[in-house]
């Protein structure tokens, strides 16, 4: 991690998670998937994607007693408390996720790998959780040119501070550039990669609405800006208002997506002595049954609060979108 702070849900969702949202409902529509499949969201956040999942009628139970169709995944408990009731919510890092090989038909992350130390690993565990023939997707902000609110920040507190430039997510994140994330998924293994801009509008009723957001303590800028001093952090308000003006902010912000799909094994070249055989029959290929939702969790209690903390505490924080 780089001293970014992603604890708190309210602050989190004044100040990127209102835009979060709107981002995840164009990414579950590119995704275009049927009913009745089993999701991942690994880096679920405050639950900005898995809502979307669950508003779209993507994810169904696989039976009565499995009523868990989505699992989240983050190693914040506070950002998990918000995530909706109906999603399975576990403790655990995107790079060493607490669930079984082969177990979820769509596994998706939104706005996290660019927080987590090694996205590679991350990428490669997604593959590895998911089923063959599964979708493998993700998006990423495109700190550099896409996201205005924060490049209008980063570019007013260099201003300012010119060590500002140090902390800003564009040059600190290569993998939130579409030739990253499409090489990320290629080196997984991952087959039909494709990717996309998706782009929407984030307009605020006045100043007030863009600046107070970026006192909460929550993310790279705004943890960057309760470092200064008073003086600096009053310089940087002023330059920002001089910029914007007054009366309603219209901007944009706009993420880079990437999907893929896990081959199955024929398509991977597999020979018979690398399937299971059924009845001992070495001529008969055999799909593995896929575990209920519960048994893809390998820590089955890693949903309530205390082993929640214990699986947050047993592995390094990734971070949150």
């Amino acid at each position: 991690m780089s001293g970014d702070v992603w604890e708190v849900g309210d602050a989190y969702e004044a100040y990127v998670g209102r835009w979060s949202r709107k981002i995840a409902v164009e990414f579950v529509r590119w995704l275009g998937l049927p009913s009745g499949l089993r999701w991942l969201d690994a880096g679920c956040g405050t639950g900005a994607l898995t809502s979307a999942v669950l508003a779209s009628e993507s994810a169904a139970p696989t039976s009565p007693t499995d009523s868990a169709h989505v699992v989240g995944v983050d190693p914040s408990l506070g950002f998990l408390r918000s995530v909706p009731a109906p999603a399975g919510r576990v403790a655990g890092d995107a790079a060493a996720l607490p669930l079984r090989d082969e177990s979820f038909d769509v596994v998706v992350s939104g706005l996290a790998l660019n927080f987590v130390p090694r996205p590679e690993a991350a990428v490669a565990e997604f593959a590895r959780v998911a089923a063959p023939g599964a979708v493998v997707a993700s998006y990423v902000w495109d700190y550099a040119e896409g996201m205005r609110m924060m490049r209008h920040f980063w570019d007013v507190a260099a201003e300012v501070v010119p060590a500002a430039a140090e902390h800003d997510e564009g040059p600190r994140f290569p993998i939130c550039h579409e030739p990253a994330l499409r090489a990320a998924w290629a080196a997984a293994g991952l087959a039909e990669v494709s990717t996309r801009a998706i782009e929407v509008p984030t307009v605020f009723r006045g100043f007030d609405d863009f600046w107070l957001p970026f006192l909460g303590g929550q993310g790279a800028a705004p943890a960057y800006l309760a470092t200064l001093g008073e003086d600096e952090r009053a310089a940087i308000r002023e330059r920002l208002h001089a910029r914007l003006g007054d009366g309603e902010i219209a901007l944009t912000a706009s993420a880079w997506a990437v999907r893929g799909r896990r081959p199955t094994a024929d398509e991977a070249g597999l020979t018979l002595s690398d399937v299971r055989p059924a009845d001992d029959d070495p001529a008969t290929l055999v799909r593995r049954r896929r575990p209920t939702m519960s048994e893809a969790i390998t820590d089955p209690g890693a949903d309530d609060e205390d082993s929640a903390e214990a699986a947050r505490t047993r592995r390094p924080a990734v971070g949150a979108a």
